[in-house]
């Protein structure tokens, strides 16, 4: 090994060092998705022969069998990121049901991903920079920086992914609680209220996935109580919070139900409003910025540049 450093050297052994790595993992994926059999294959086999009962259901068991090295992988690479307390780990599952991925193997897969691209990224940053630079500052701080970017690209894409879902859910929950409001005031129970909501407001995808999972549950024979506050927990957005609280409490007191979601609409009516009217006196103060920076340079230069000009031009005369 001696001789070989001797005769190559450190800043030549090290690309090649880090490509065998990179094929390694590319080869080790390759060969856990090699198991899964491909579309035309499964549906070659079905025109050929009649399927029995057993062999229709078997490829449905064998999805699981197909991602079962996947997951087995994610798992085990979750491993060092994995948070140790349960409630460190409650937390990260209430985000990723924020975000929209309710799978109990969520997490793990997150966690392994995260891992995975911080390997990743470590990697190229070495197989960069190290060559070029070799082990001096001018190559650690590219390397740092890439590897802090690997490791929290993840964490960034889950907050713009749940961000993006809770502002979808918030703009859209006004007119379902009009539409909710109109169906139980028109002698409709709160469950076919939730249906018919559903059914009306197809286009509302994220929320209406949201409802339709709270009605189901409500038919599978939950406490209404638990519903609700899981809706309003698995959304993550305030105004479904109290949605929520206010339904739980109208249950609990046998109150009008119509009666609490038509203040609920009257208070998320008021807040919409008081959020605009928020937005709208901020604007004079983000205009400065793009005043200073670009439209007064370019006035500057109209009103002054001419006088400059003249000016220049009377001193160069004398």
């Amino acid at each position: 090994m001696t001789t070989l450093f001797a005769l190559v050297g450190f800043n030549e052994i090290i690309p090649l060092v880090v490509m065998a790595a990179v094929v390694a993992a590319i080869f080790a994926g390759l060969t856990l998705m090699s198991n899964r059999n491909s579309r035309a294959s499964d549906r070659l086999d079905r025109w050929s022969r009649p399927a029995s009962l057993a062999e229709m259901e078997t490829p449905k068991g064998n999805k699981k069998d197909r991602f079962a090295g996947i997951m087995e992988t994610a798992k085990a690479m979750s491993k060092p990121l994995m948070p140790q307390t349960e409630m460190e780990q409650s937390a990260l599952r209430i985000k990723m049901a924020n975000a929209g991925f309710r799978s109990d193997s969520a997490v793990s897969i997150y966690l392994g991903l995260r891992f995975g691209t911080f390997i990743t990224f470590f990697l190229a940053s070495l197989a960069i920079f190290l060559p070029k630079y070799g082990m001096t500052m001018d190559g650690l701080k590219p390397i740092v920086i890439m590897t802090g970017i690997g490791f929290y690209l993840p964490a960034i894409v889950m907050w713009y992914l749940r961000s993006k879902r809770q502002e979808e859910i918030f703009l859209s929950l006004p007119d379902a609680l009009d539409l909710l409001v109109v169906c139980v005031e028109a002698g409709l129970g709160l469950d076919a209220g939730l249906r018919r909501v559903c059914e009306e407001m197809k286009h509302h995808k994220v929320l209406i996935e949201e409802l339709s999972l709270a009605n189901f549950q409500l038919q599978m024979g939950r406490p209404r109580r638990e519903v609700l506050h899981d809706l309003g927990v698995r959304t993550g957005v305030d105004d479904v919070r109290a949605l929520a609280a206010i339904l739980i409490q109208a249950d609990r007191f046998v109150s009008s139900i119509a009666q609490a979601l038509r203040v609920q609409s009257d208070s998320m009516r008021t807040r919409r409003k008081q959020i605009a009217e928020e937005k709208a006196a901020k604007t004079a103060v983000q205009l400065i910025f793009p005043l200073v920076l670009f439209i007064f340079p370019g006035i500057f230069v109209v009103l002054v540049g001419p006088a400059a000009i003249s000016i220049i031009n009377t001193i160069l005369k004398q």
